[in-house]
């Protein structure tokens, strides 16, 4: 019988909690509100505890995070959420919250990195060896395998903070970052369209101004991305890009703020398979985190040690 894992993707609207295997085989399943972090891991805790009473021991529980997150294993506040605009959320032990709730390894990273490694090891990115995970919602985070490893540096990449060209005059919108203004989180992510337009993403109509504004943002995002990481696909994924004609219309921006530059027939040939959809529709996170918990489990049985 195959090992059984607990996983929690903790985003900033919602935490997903799984007990699985992966994508053919999850147990149980719960979405709880994302309040005060005493309130939500303890509510993720509990969830965790009773499956296991039902279902079997859990081997490890790996938790997919927003961020930012320090995943420095040397440092003292490794799976602390960091300098996060979520209010209440700075400073916060996850991992180790968790780990000591329920005595069992905790493997943690970003939930666009899990994503990542959901979608390579099942869905949109099987059997590549370089590729991002894109997600476009409360706000905008990346993470990938470049040459089949996770993408990590100083600390893990925030793509969603890079700076993209803002024409004021064209766009007065001062941005709704609390750290960079009109990053690009601070002017595509769902809560900058909704301060921008006065309301929900998923409110305005499909033939509103807001669409064509927001796939060139994405647009000039993803061609730095290309230019830089040079990823063999990118997985676009997040509550945003729920709207059917965003996808398309990104694709237009990026093959024109690409100008012919790069000559990769995936490119030039075939866009719609170069940025695509995931194929693991909203479970992209939480099946990461299944990912994550295997690999805990892994780094136990290597090092005979448990904790996060």
């Amino acid at each position: 019988m195959s090992a059984l894992y607990g996983a929690i993707e903790a985003g900033g609207t919602k935490f997903l909690c799984l007990i699985g295997t992966g994508p053919g085989d999850i147990r149980a399943e719960a979405r709880i509100p994302t309040s005060t972090p005493a309130i939500t891991i303890a509510r993720a805790v509990e969830f965790l505890a009773a499956g296991r009473e039902r279902h079997g021991p859990l081997a490890a529980v790996g938790v997919a995070c927003f961020g930012p997150l320090d995943l420095d294993r040397g440092s003292r506040t490794y799976g602390h959420v960091t300098a996060t605009p979520k209010p209440g959320w700075t400073n916060v032990d996850v991992a180790g919250g968790v780990a000591c709730a329920l005595g069992v390894p905790v493997g943690i990273d970003t939930d666009v990195n899990a994503a990542a490694l959901a979608e390579g090891r099942w869905g949109a990115a099987r059997g590549l060896h370089s590729f991002l995970y894109l997600t476009v919602g409360t706000g905008i985070g990346g993470g990938g395998l470049i040459g089949g490893r996770p993408l990590y540096g100083l600390g893990h990449p925030e793509m969603g903070h890079i700076r993209v060209p803002h024409d004021r005059q064209a766009d007065p919108f001062v941005g709704h970052c609390p750290f960079h203004g009109d990053c690009l989180e601070g002017l595509a992510s769902g809560p900058a369209m909704q301060a921008r337009w006065g309301r929900p993403a998923e409110e305005l109509p499909a033939d509103h101004p807001a669409w064509a504004l927001e796939a060139r943002y994405l647009a000039l995002g993803i061609a730095s991305l290309v230019c830089t990481v040079s990823p063999q696909r990118i997985v676009l994924g997040g509550g945003v890009m729920s709207n059917a004609r965003l996808l398309p219309a990104i694709r237009r921006e990026l093959l024109g703020f690409l100008n012919g530059y790069l000559r990769a027939p995936s490119i030039l040939e075939g866009i719609d398979s170069y940025l695509v959809a995931p194929a693991l529709a909203g479970r992209s996170g939480a099946l990461g985190a299944i990912a994550l918990a295997e690999r805990a489990a892994a780094d136990r049985l290597d090092t005979g040690t448990g904790g996060s």
